[in-house]
């Protein structure tokens, strides 16, 4: 299965961490586009002076992990779609040149379900999409999970409790289900 990750989902460290691992494991092939990475860079300047280059190191080693994920289109494809914010465009356009199957995004508003459907794609939130993941391979997710918390405790040089790490990355029912 291929799955678009939308810059709302990459852009999160935890969030992006759980979703790489996932599919580093072979459960999904990520597709994303060079303009994606480029929203993640440029979005990455708050987090301070070394945030857009903390995340273009970032993308230099997703794409170095995965080469394929990359995709470009012509602009005639972009040009006949229609989304209702014109800025997303781009997005189902890297979804339909990589021939995927689904969007993970969290904005759900700018991705209605039908335009989709029309496209042959679905869209789905990172937290149902990972929560459904993890009712069907619950030993895959809780050690991807505890690999990242364990990588978040190293960095922030603090214990996470799993359940509060996975709220605050606003992966809510898969924090609960992996902490029950």
């Amino acid at each position: 299965m291929k799955v678009l990750l939308d810059t709302c989902v990459i852009y999160p460290t935890v969030m992006r961490e759980v979703l790489l691992r996932v599919a580093a494991a072979g459960v999904f092939e990520p597709l994303w586009s060079a303009r994606i990475l480029e929203e993640w860079a440029r979005a990455a300047v708050k987090l301070g002076p070394t945030g857009e280059m903390q995340a273009r190191s970032e993308a230099a080693l997703m794409a170095a992990q995965w080469p394929k994920a990359v995709v470009d289109w012509k602009p005639s494809l972009e040009a006949r779609l229609w989304l209702p914010d014109a800025g997303d465009v781009h997005v189902l356009a890297a979804a339909i040149a990589g021939s995927a199957d689904m969007i993970i995004t969290m904005n759900a508003k700018d991705f209605p379900r039908n335009i989709l459907a029309e496209e042959g794609l679905v869209r789905q939130d990172p937290d149902g999409f990972l929560h459904g993941i993890w009712q069907a391979q619950p030993e895959l997710l809780s050690r991807v999970v505890g690999e990242v918390r364990d990588e978040a405790e190293r960095l922030s040089g603090k214990p996470w409790d799993m359940r509060a790490l996975m709220k605050k990355a606003r992966l809510p029912r898969l924090g609960k289900a992996i902490a029950a």
